[in-house]
């Protein structure tokens, strides 16, 4: 990783493509020298503030920090502090801003290599340009494409097909039979069901430590291009999943459900066997759905109903309103 070294963040916003900001405050503050969170940033560093309303006029009041980048939302809401040198950039994403300006400032070298520790099957396939980490195990027919990392003690089984530029953090399994049994009338015994498909994981997917996905047993087990998986997320047989998903620490998917784009999936949620969700689908945290699910919907609680008409378009501007609203009745009170 390299050394942080001073920047200018007017030249770094800009070759970042962030051109369209405005600031309030002292303009002259520009050369910063590292990056805080907002509540223990000092007067040489820049923070971030996502939040909006009352939160954000509460922690940008209390920040010490140098440049922090604000919602646009919030200009003419919230003011630099006229006591410290201080000075508020608004873009519509400050978070993403951010993350790009730490990426960009903290340089990593590419981790490429096979550790000798590692098991690689005589015809398993390995891209360009992958690390393989100690202990990791890829079984027979696996494909693993360009750029992918792989990290130690991660095992990925028969069959297994991952694509470039992966990630996948330690103590995951990639490619066990799923769990599925009939049970004998006459014996009442169960009998395991085969699974002779694989998994098949798309490009620029980060899967994090101590997941579970399960083959597939007579249709692969997908995840699309660009979805993120947490920790300890289990993925059962015979699921797909679409592009560009988040699905939080704990997240729980039952065999043959079908998931489209861009959902986001909140932690220790459950999702049912054989239902399908649709795009752009959030699910709550601790939400246990057991139906089929529409495009765009927002459901939570136990069992999952939807609730987006509880959480309307509104919610955030009257929100803002009322600390508008807030800010002017104690505008005294609030140290700009």
């Amino acid at each position: 990783m390299t050394v942080m070294m001073e920047f200018d963040i007017d030249i770094i916003l800009s070759d970042l493509g962030f051109n369209n900001y405005s600031s309030h405050g002292k303009a002259s503050i520009k050369i910063l020298n590292g990056i805080a969170p907002i509540n223990k940033a000092t007067e040489r560093q820049l923070a971030f503030c996502s939040s909006e309303g009352e939160e954000a006029i509460l922690s940008v009041s209390r920040s010490k920090a140098g440049v922090i980048l604000c919602k646009n939302s919030m200009e003419g809401i919230v003011f630099s502090r006229s006591d410290r040198l201080q000075r508020l950039i608004f873009v519509d994403h400050p978070r993403l801003a951010a993350m790009r300006i730490i990426k960009s400032l903290y340089q990593k070298e590419p981790l490429v290599g096979i550790s000798y520790r590692a098991v690689i099957s005589k015809n398993a396939k390995i891209g360009k340009d992958c690390y393989i980490g100690d202990f990791s195990v890829i079984g027979d027919a696996c494909e693993i494409g360009n750029n992918t990392v792989i990290y130690q003690n991660v095992s990925i089984l028969q069959n297994s097909k991952i694509g470039s530029k992966c990630v996948i953090q330690p103590g995951t399994v990639i490619g066990a039979d799923g769990f599925a049994y009939e049970r004998d009338n006459q014996t009442l015994d169960l009998e395991a069901f085969p699974h002779i498909a694989g998994v098949t994981i798309g490009d620029n997917v980060h899967i994090s430590s101590n997941c579970s996905i399960a083959r597939g047993s007579l249709a692969d087990t997908v995840i699309g291009n660009g979805t993120k998986l947490d920790a300890l997320v289990h993925i059962a047989h015979n699921v797909e999943i679409g592009r560009n998903c988040e699905l939080t620490a704990g997240t729980i998917i039952g065999g043959s459900t079908t998931i489209g784009d861009v959902c986001w999936l909140g932690l220790n949620c459950t999702l049912k066997n054989k239902i399908r969700i649709g795009n752009k689908v959030i699910v709550g945290c601790g939400a246990a759905v057991i139906h089929d699910i529409p495009d765009e919907d927002i459901v939570g609680g136990v069992p999952a109903k939807s609730i987006k008409d509880k959480i309307t378009s509104n919610t955030k501007q009257l929100f803002l309103m009322a600390g508008q609203k807030k800010q002017q009745e104690q505008k005294q009170n609030i140290i700009l």
